[in-house]
């Protein structure tokens, strides 16, 4: 989804190298107003169900975890936890909560609500994405598969004290209890709610929503009782939806805006890059991203191999990286190159259309057939899907480009039967955690392929299940090269299959006001998209 513009940008980069009179000048500050602006309209903030990289950024800051990253980094360090312990045998993890944190309804968090909140993102009623980030946790499949109404593995012995045992040992555990499925809520709010807790948000994080005009704003406010002191440093943020990129971007010239989420449109880029004031209104950093189409493996034909191969062999990939203006490199698996277990030998499915035909032949389609394209609806995203919509009809596919709100076209990915085909762009996954497991278990592991889910593939490989557990488990640091190989491995083994054509690896551009600072990387946070947290306006 999503879904991290990661630990090796150039901004990174820059900020490191810069003297320190220059990084004096760029101080925090308390205080300011500042405007973002998104094409798209934001489906929920609850965070058990949201999964898409724009509403990522605003559930994150309207809630708090047992773990966060420091920002600007991938460094894991504990958050409403104020400590935790872990086993030797890796099965047991207690953690100590922080005192007098409370939500923002003014009622302190106590241990309980941790349970609560773990069990409703594991609940099958919730109908949420990230069930599967809790496997590891004693009871789930119990849970998951409607056997059970909480979880065995969570227990809240007093009100300060959480332990979890887990079925297996898990190297990412920590990383799981980070990312905004494992966020604590109370369960009055959920309730009282009454189903329509992501438009009534209640949480402990760094803003509170005060304001929410569908189709039009958002409007976010500091939260005075947020438990890290001098945090967040901005006073309030508004969102405006329903903005063209294009627009956006006008605006932020001319002052009006400060951040234009979707980013610079490509037919843009090069110009404001070799403008004048360019340097300061881009960043532009590294991401641990993959854009590709999924091949629904539940819907004919491509519950063919040889058809899903076809395809892949169909694309011409450095066609679409010229239309992102070279800002993308050409993707043959689903790892980016910049995640552990990356395999640099690997070289996946060459371009040839030749060779496609004839597969497609092989599989009793000579002739081609008709299918849909799903895209988002944003620039440049229904120009690649044209793209490969052209790239498919020389093989004899003849594929209907379905242009959406990307809120319509996740919930068509996560329907059985919907979509055959879906170009990932502007919602391609961009990694929650910096582990290659999470490029299996919510994208193309089993426990993704459920209603509401992103494994939009509908691909599920038990045997491959069992080897990404077996992974997972290697918890000893020791076994960290052994454990990488492996996932190395379950990856390009996948693409045998084929239930993806990886297409690009792309870095994620952002325009900004020069006005704004951001603490590490600006605005870039270390598991998604834009850190509302960090961002302050320069002295």
């Amino acid at each position: 989804m999503f879904k991290s513009w990661l630990r090796t940008s150039t901004v990174a980069a820059a900020l490191l190298a810069a003297p320190l009179s220059a990084l004096a000048q760029d101080a925090p500050k308390q205080g300011a107003d500042i405007v973002i602006t998104y094409k798209d309209d934001i489906a929920t903030l609850d965070p058990a169900i949201g999964y898409d990289w724009v509403n990522w950024s605003m559930i994150k800051s309207l809630f708090s975890r047992l773990m966060d990253y420091k920002p600007g980094t991938t460094e894991l360090v504990p958050s409403l936890a104020e400590t935790f312990d872990v086993a030797p045998d890796g099965l047991t993890y207690t953690f100590k909560l922080r005192k007098g944190v409370k939500f923002t309804n003014g009622r302190e968090i106590v241990a309980s609500d941790v349970k609560y909140s773990i069990e409703r993102a594991v609940d099958p009623k919730t109908q949420g994405p990230g069930a599967g980030f809790f496997g590891a946790i004693k009871g789930f499949d119990d849970l998951s598969g409607g056997k059970a109404a909480t979880l065995e593995g969570i227990e809240a012995p007093d009100d300060a004290t959480v332990v979890f045992h887990l079925s297996r040992p898990d190297a990412t555990f920590l990383h799981v209890l980070a990312v905004n499925f494992a966020s604590v809520v109370p369960k009055e709010a959920v309730e009282a709610a009454a189903g329509d807790f992501g438009k009534k948000p209640v949480g402990s994080g760094t803003f509170v929503l005060r304001d929410w005009t569908v189709g039009q704003s958002l409007t976010f406010e500091r939260n005075p009782d947020y438990f890290v002191k001098d945090m967040p440093h901005i006073d309030k943020f508004t969102v405006e939806v329903g903005q063209e990129p294009l627009v956006a971007l006008l605006r932020l010239q001319k002052g009006e805006v400060d951040i234009a989420g979707d980013g610079i449109p490509p037919a843009k880029f090069l110009e404001i890059k070799n403008s004048p004031e360019g340097a300061e209104i881009i960043v532009d950093g590294q991401q641990l991203h993959t854009g590709y189409v999924t091949l629904n493996t539940k819907v004919k034909p491509f519950d063919d191999v040889k058809v899903r191969q076809a395809v892949n062999m169909a694309i011409n990939k450095e066609r679409i990286t010229r239309i992102l203006n070279g800002r993308a490199t050409p993707a043959n698996q689903p790892l980016p190159p910049l995640m552990p277990g990356y395999d640099k030998a690997f070289t996946g499915y060459d371009y040839d259309v030749e060779k496609a035909k004839a597969l497609l032949a092989e599989a009793g389609h000579g002739d081609g057939f008709e299918t849909v394209l799903y895209s988002t609806n944003t620039d440049p995203q229904p120009r690649i899907a044209q793209a490969i919509q052209q790239d498919l009809a020389a093989i004899g596919i003849k594929a209907e480009v379905r242009a959406l709100a990307q809120a319509n076209v996740i919930a068509a990915g996560g329907t059985e039967g919907e979509a055959p085909m879906i170009w990932s762009g502007g919602m391609a996954w961009i990694a929650d955690f910096p582990d290659p497991s999470n490029f299996y278990g919510p994208i193309l592991g089993c426990s993704g392929a459920v209603q509401g889910g992103w494994n939009w593939s509908w691909y599920c490989n038990e045997a491959l299940d069992k080897r990404a557990v077996a992974a997972d488990s290697m918890s000893d640091p020791a076994k960290a090269a052994e454990r990488q190989a492996e996932w190395g491995k379950i990856f390009t083994d996948i693409m045998a299959d084929a239930p993806w054509v990886p297409v690009t690896n792309e870095r994620r551009v952002v325009a900004k006001s020069p006005r704004m600072g951001g603490e590490g990387e600006i605005y870039v946070d270390p598991t998604r998209v834009i850190n509302y947290d960090a961002i302050f306006v320069k002295q």
